[in-house]
């Protein structure tokens, strides 16, 4: 919510967290999707141009203090009556993770510097479990059924 437009270069589509607003205490530089400036060009559009803050408050000299009021009526709208702010990260993780990014990718994108709290946030979705547990399948159908020494299954190979 204290984000600035200083922190942000649109132009090669990077946001340079500050190191006082993370919770590492050290700067963030964070690669931003082309949807994501997209719509960030389309906020800072919309703003006075003096206003600093990508997202100000009652007045634009200030941040917004409260996100609750806005999230409740972007849940309703969206018809996703369980969801919590946060749980936006745990997707996210999650979406990378199922499309196959490793651990320390994902961490460096969330600010993390434990894998294991990444590993935390990332719960693989089904249909890349499904699609590992059928490789397994196949090589198990496809292999020789006969007696012969190749036949048997083996950690040995």
């Amino acid at each position: 919510m204290n984000a600035t437009w200083d922190q942000f270069d649109l132009e090669n589509g990077v946001w340079t967290k500050p190191s006082s607003h993370t919770k590492q205490r050290r700067e963030h530089r964070v690669p931003l999707s082309q949807a994501a400036v997209t719509l960030l060009r389309e906020i800072k559009t919309g703003q006075p141009r003096f206003c600093r803050f990508v997202f100000p408050g009652e007045t634009p000299d200030h941040p917004l203090t409260e996100i609750k009021g806005f999230w409740d009526r972007v849940r309703v709208k969206a018809d996703i009556p369980d969801v919590h702010i946060h749980d936006l990260r745990h997707t996210y993780a999650s979406i990378l993770v199922s499309s196959g990014l490793s651990l320390p990718i994902i961490g460096a994108l969330l600010g993390h510097t434990q894998t294991q709290t990444t590993a935390r946030y990332s719960h693989l979705f089904d249909h890349p479990l499904r699609e590992a547990t059928e490789r397994v399948s196949a090589v198990v159908i496809d292999f020789p059924r006969s007696g012969t020494k190749e036949s048997s299954l083996s950690a040995n190979g």
